[in-house]
């Protein structure tokens, strides 16, 4: 069945633990959307040195929205994070482009599983050379780095697309997301469905969740 992950936004730590304790009971998986304010104008809560002093059984998954990831993902390696989601376009040094294969043998050496994000306007041949190699491919329905935005319904030819291209990726879809478009997405291929807003701002987040299950199942 397809997998309903909540997306957290989180100003501070305090606010990250907050939203993983209102969602632990109904998922196996967060995403922790990392945010910048260079890469998209929002700034969120970033210092994974913080997760040693989180308890969760949850698996973790960190989004990178942020300039020049390469810089800052030692510290990621050493976090509780299991999984490191990074853009293909905030990647702007070209030789590091030429090497991430070295970059995803890296994490898998560190036992972290690697995907990589694109963002609406970015066409998935940019994934030819190292499909292969990946553990998931995240597509944007909108535009990185707030919640709340208008879902965008070009991403579905753009799952189908990749879907038929590449028939054993895992495929993420993550921006938008609701009870009136996820079975959509699921329909055109995606495995996994990161959901903010629609979970987070609702009056009662595990109704929700599990109506998003029902929804795919």
């Amino acid at each position: 069945m397809p997998e309903i992950i909540p997306a957290i936004i989180a100003k501070d730590f305090e606010d990250l633990k907050n939203k993983i304790k209102l969602v632990e009971p109904y998922v196996k998986t967060v995403q922790l959307d990392i945010m910048d304010g260079v890469f998209v104008p929002n700034i969120t809560w970033r210092n994974p040195a913080d997760l040693a002093n989180l308890e969760t059984p949850l698996f973790l998954e960190a989004h990178l929205m942020i300039a020049n990831p390469h810089q800052f993902l030692n510290e990621w390696f050493k976090s509780k994070v299991e999984r490191i989601i990074l853009h293909w376009e905030a990647i702007q040094i070209s030789d590091f482009r030429l090497r991430i294969s070295d970059l995803i043998q890296e994490m898998h050496k560190k036992n972290k599983e690697f995907g990589l994000a694109l963002n609406l306007e970015t066409q998935i041949s940019v994934l030819d050379d190292f499909i292969d190699k990946i553990d998931l491919v995240l597509l944007m329905s909108v535009n990185p780095g707030f919640a709340g935005q208008e879902f965008q319904e070009s991403v579905i030819p753009k799952i189908a697309a990749l879907r038929q291209e590449y028939p054993d990726v895992k495929i993420g879809v993550d921006g938008g997301i609701n009870l009136q478009n996820v079975k959509k997405l699921v329909e055109a291929g995606a495995d996994f469905l990161a959901v903010g807003s629609a979970i987070f701002e609702a009056e009662n987040p595990a109704k929700v969740i599990n109506q998003l299950k029902e929804a795919v199942r």
